[in-house]
């Protein structure tokens, strides 16, 4: 089938559905690829990077909806774009269904089958196709970068001959996608960050960013579907906005992200917040397509309040920096495809069955479809929470932990008892010196099985580094008995010399191996 990307006619939006990296993929499939002519140059892909792997170019944006069989697209599609449509194509785009009834019913009336890139599920399977993560990913870390572009203070605190910089204080509200990526990107600039949450699960993602999360005490469970929060209670609502007074005016930049799809973003950074604020510090608002989480918000603008606060209301983060932002969309869009197409033979089918497909279908066979049933797999936030809720009490964590003791001082016990009568056994027979040194040989390993045995899983790779200074003792025991006139005892010898050569070289290895985990490229 024919896919083409037409280019964005939004003023500003210099993504683009389709990518060089992407197309070569989908022709890998048996499909053929079309592009406007000048849609990618927003991302820097020019014409002639589509031409060469055999991406057919086309001027006219009429002929291209002409040609087409699935038209890919990032914004949804605008009122003179519809016109161009033709029953049986399929559209895959960004729809937003939830406030856009008068574009659903126009797609239905052509009769176009849509998926919505917005509406695909939280589901383990379908994460290669989540295009809200991928976007918010962006978001998050652009937002830091516009931060630090209108912040006029170093990040990162320096010691000089001029005097101490104290680093900036970074407060990031929401720990979603966008959330975590900007706490990344703040940390990374040598930040000190804070971070909220309305759902008390995400504190270890953010603390093991090296963040600080700021725990309310005040239980509500405020776990929503698909990963997403649900709405606070007017009390949770009030201990929140009183921890937000408190940091106020202690922190130099504020990051909101706080926005569920569909409903208005709520109002988190007041006011009499931003007026706590010392002058040049920044707010950053994501949630500006839906109202701003700041009060001072101006959408698509940045202001100046009366204090000196920057307060910044973009919605385009993601198409400013275009290059990658078209290839993560392109990405998801390549994958959803590839599930269209599932005998690789150029030939597309929407099986309404998928989970994934009929949850992102909004229109189809001449119907609005939105919205979606629940899918039979549940989402990954759920499915969590269900996992944890399934685990045993501490009490009953306790009385296997105490049974586990019991029986394992049983079998110890009775491991000794039978040690110590074929200790005995041994001692009526064997030589005074050999019994001297067979009780430190036995005593060894059975110490040495009690340590390594009870050493935690996570514990295991830094024991290799214990464990080859246990085999360098035995090569050098094992050096001095290699010149034994006795021939076992020379044998003998060089084979511990062997293997405890290759434990030691194996311990390095592994060892470097877990440490190249921990750096950075």
């Amino acid at each position: 089938m024919k896919i083409a990307a037409p280019k964005e006619i939004i003023n500003g939006e210099n993504r683009v559905a389709l990518t060089p990296s992407s197309a070569v993929e989908l022709l890998k499939l048996g499909h053929q690829c079309l592009v406007q002519s000048s849609a990618g140059s927003g991302s820097r892909y020019d014409d002639k990077s589509y031409s060469e792997i055999g991406v057919k170019v086309i001027k006219s944006a009429t002929k291209l909806w002409e040609e087409a069989d699935v038209i890919v697209k990032v914004r949804a599609p605008e009122k003179n774009e519809i016109k161009y449509f033709r029953k049986g194509q399929i559209l895959i785009s960004f729809i937003w269904p939830a406030q856009s009834s008068e574009l659903l019913e126009g797609l239905r009336e052509k009769g176009v089958t849509t998926l919505a890139m917005d509406m695909v599920p939280r589901i383990s399977r379908a994460q290669k196709m989540d295009a809200l993560s991928s976007m918010a990913n962006i978001a998050g870390y652009r937002a830091v970068i516009e931060a630090g572009n209108n912040f006029d203070r170093f990040f990162t605190g320096q010691i000089t001959a001029a005097g101490k910089v104290a680093p900036a204080k970074v407060l990031v509200i929401g720990a979603g996608v966008a959330g975590l990526a900007a706490i990344g990107a703040a940390q990374s600039l040598g930040a000190i960050v804070r971070a909220f949450d309305v759902r008390p699960e995400v504190s270890e993602q953010i603390e093991s960013m090296g963040a600080e999360f700021l725990m309310l005490d005040f239980e509500e469970n405020a776990s929503g579907e698909g990963g997403y929060a649900a709405p606070s209670s007017p009390e949770f609502r009030k201990k929140q906005l009183e921890c937000f007074r408190e940091q106020a005016p202690d922190v130099d930049i504020v990051i909101t992200t706080a926005l569920i799809p569909g409903v208005d973003a709520p109002k988190l950074w007041l006011k009499d917040m931003v007026k706590k604020m010392k002058p040049g510090s920044v707010v950053v608002d994501l949630a500006a397509e839906r109202g701003g989480n700041c009060e001072l918000t101006q959408v698509d603008k940045k202001v100046e309040s009366e204090n000196g606060v920057t307060i910044i209301g973009y919605t385009d983060f993601p198409s400013r920096m275009a290059a990658q932002a078209s290839n993560l969309y392109a990405t998801n869009i390549r994958h959803m495809i590839n599930d269209l197409t599932p005998n690789k033979d150029g030939k597309i089918l929407v099986n309404t069955d998928d989970d994934v497909i009929r949850g992102s279908l909004v229109t189809h066979s001449e119907q609005i479809t939105f919205p979606p049933p629940p899918p039979k797999v549940q989402a990954i936030a759920k499915a969590q929470a269900k996992a944890k809720a399934a685990e045993p009490s501490k009490e009953e964590l306790r009385a296997q932990e105490m049974e586990a003791l019991r029986s394992a001082g049983k079998r110890q016990t009775i491991m000794l008892i039978f040690g110590a009568l074929f200790m005995g056994i041994i001692g009526i027979f064997a030589p005074p010196s050999f019994m001297q040194h067979f009780i430190v040989f036995a005593l060894s390993c059975f110490v040495g099985f009690q340590v390594i045995w009870n050493v935690s899983h996570s514990l295991h790779t830094p024991l290799m580094a214990v464990t080859n200074a246990i085999s360098g003792i035995i090569i050098i025991g094992a050096l001095l008995q290699v010149g034994d006139p006795n021939f076992i005892v020379e044998i003998l010898a060089t084979v511990s010399i062997l293997i405890a050569t290759i434990n030691i070289v194996g311990g390095f290895m592994v060892t470097r191996r877990m440490l190249a985990m921990f750096q950075k490229s």
